[in-house]
């Protein structure tokens, strides 16, 4: 029986120091992925090309939204000597252009949104794969983005920042 509880002992004993000796390989690292994809060059461009973007479609709304305002002045200076059925016909006229305006705007909101899904995406991806690869590479169990305000709590000195990694890795500075 003495033995029975001597071999008890030992393999417990065994297997705590297992869970210790591995637990003391346990890495952690963290990240704020923003920060590295707007130090990517191809986010500097992507950014230009939607502010390009953006300042076109907001000039063909601003000139829409003039040529309503003209035909609306233009209607208050002739309204008084305009016939009924003239003056709904002008009204309905004014009516489909604002209305066109409005789905304008919507179609170009659209638009943006599309284009900034289309030009992010690729890059977010590159810095997904960056942080990955750093993971396998560097043996970390878990890699937290700190920009997503998902941790609430890490100790810095047991986690390992990985940004100046992945910027390597990228070839960033």
């Amino acid at each position: 029986m003495k033995r029975f509880f001597g071999i008890l002992l030992i393999a417990v004993l065994a297997i705590f120091a297992g869970i210790t000796i591995s637990a003391q390989n346990v890495k952690f690292g963290h990240i704020n992925k923003s920060s590295l994809i707007q130090s990517m060059p191809e986010f500097d461009s992507a950014n230009a090309k939607l502010q390009r973007t953006s300042k076109e479609l907001t000039n063909q709304l601003e000139l829409m939204q003039v040529e309503l305002n003209n035909k609306i002045e233009a209607y208050q200076k002739d309204a008084k000597n305009l016939t009924d059925v003239v003056k709904q016909v002008k009204e309905q006229e004014l009516s489909d252009m604002q209305r066109r305006i409005q789905d304008s705007n919507t179609n170009f909101q659209q638009k943006l949104s599309d284009l900034n899904t289309s030009l992010i995406q690729p890059i977010v991806a590159k810095a997904d794969k960056a942080v990955q690869d750093i993971g396998k590479e560097g043996g970390y169990i878990y890699i937290f983005d700190v920009s997503a305000g998902q941790v609430l709590y890490f100790d810095e000195s047991k986690s390992t920042n990985i940004l100046p990694q992945a910027k390597a890795k990228l070839g960033l500075k």
